[in-house]
């Protein structure tokens, strides 16, 4: 009977020990998904509001979903529904994510959004709605189906294209492959990341660390950009822009803003490049500048051979946390700043004064 006890209570001690972090596990994932509710509005990540699209195959956000500071309309646009009949302006806005803005605090404090309300202020009467029709993920190829399948077909006036990062990830990637800087197969979640908010964070945590190490030490990365890496990108850049061009629309092309910047210490170029480094853990920091530079210089190479007009300056945009939540992501300080880029070149243009005059204003 002596022997007993301790042995129960052993039994009782470790099951109550096993009940106690079973509690606490479960209290941090509440945490977790509270702190992204209130962050992001939502307890999931962003691709929990996507589908796929039958006509088009494309995933796309779902029409009419509502999650905390996310609308979609039941257009599947994270804007406004469109006026039943097409006013005298229509914008749109072509994109991914940083486009789409989850960052946001709430749907009007998008830069789309942002853009439309300050030529709507600018032009007091002037009847206009507009759509916002970026999605996390997309490259310029999505772009491109997104505006066959979803967007003509609504006769935008005026179309916004912004685009970089994806496309620099993705043609990166396959350069770091080629030389043996990164494995042919994307690492696959584990099952608890799967499953888990938490356990997903610490695995992005733990990975977006490993990056920042890579990115300083002296393991092999790439710390340039090849000569011919943007010529794809220019390509399909080249061919959305015309595609949109032979609608009719005024076709508008902002530089690509990010957080990194040759003036920042070494401390604040890691935190710049936290995110980006994550999606592309085999270069280095020279080498995401010389990325996001040449793409630039790409953009306004398409701007100037199909007559889009460039929205320049993205270095005008500060690269601190107050305009950033991550690498190229807006804060509602930023989302502000880039309307004022893109709405500051829009309303000084004279081709979209003459649009505006032609529709009889």
């Amino acid at each position: 009977m002596a022997s007993r006890r301790p042995r129960n209570y052993l039994q009782l001690t470790i099951l109550a020990t096993a009940l106690v972090i079973v509690l606490l596990v479960l209290l941090a994932e509440g945490g977790v998904r509270l702190r992204q509710w209130l962050k992001h509005g939502q307890a999931g990540t962003v691709d929990s509001l996507l589908q796929v699209d039958e006509a088009s195959g494309l995933r796309v956000p779902r029409p009419g979903v509502h999650s905390g500071k996310i609308h979609i309309n039941d257009q599947g646009f994270r804007s406004p529904r469109l006026n039943a009949v097409k006013p005298a302006l229509r914008l749109a806005f072509l994109g991914a994510s940083t486009t789409f803005c989850a960052e946001a605090s709430r749907d009007e404090m998008t830069w789309p959004h942002l853009v439309a309300q300050r030529i709507g202020t600018a032009h007091p009467g002037l009847s206009m709605d507009y759509l916002n029709a970026g999605v996390p993920g997309y490259v310029v190829e999505d772009s491109l189906d997104n505006w066959r399948f979803r967007v003509a077909p609504l006769k935008p006036d005026v179309v916004v294209i912004y685009h970089a990062t994806n496309d620099l990830s993705r043609d990166s990637r396959v350069l770091a492959v080629a030389r043996g800087l990164q494995p042919a197969e994307r690492p696959r979640s584990s099952w608890m990341a799967e499953h888990s908010m938490l356990w997903f964070l610490v695995e992005k945590s733990l990975a977006a660390k490993a990056a920042q190490h890579r990115a300083v030490s002296d393991a092999p990365r790439l710390s340039e950009i090849p000569p011919e890496l943007p010529e794809g990108f220019r390509q399909r850049l080249d061919r959305l822009v015309r595609s949109v061009q032979a609608e009719g629309a005024l076709v508008v092309l902002p530089t690509f803003n990010y957080r990194l910047r040759h003036t920042q210490s070494p401390e604040e170029q890691l935190k710049a490049a936290e995110s980006a480094l994550y999606y592309m853990p085999y270069m280095s920091l020279d080498g995401l500048l010389a990325g996001y530079e040449t793409y630039n210089r790409t953009i306004r190479q398409v701007a100037a051979e199909t007559g889009a007009l460039l929205v320049d300056g993205e270095l005008g945009i500060p690269g601190d946390g107050v305009h950033f939540a991550d690498s190229v992501h807006f804060t509602d300080s930023g989302s502000q700043a880039m309307a004022l880029r893109v709405s500051d070149t829009l309303l000084a243009s004279p081709r979209f004064q003459s649009l505006l005059a032609g529709k009889g204003r």
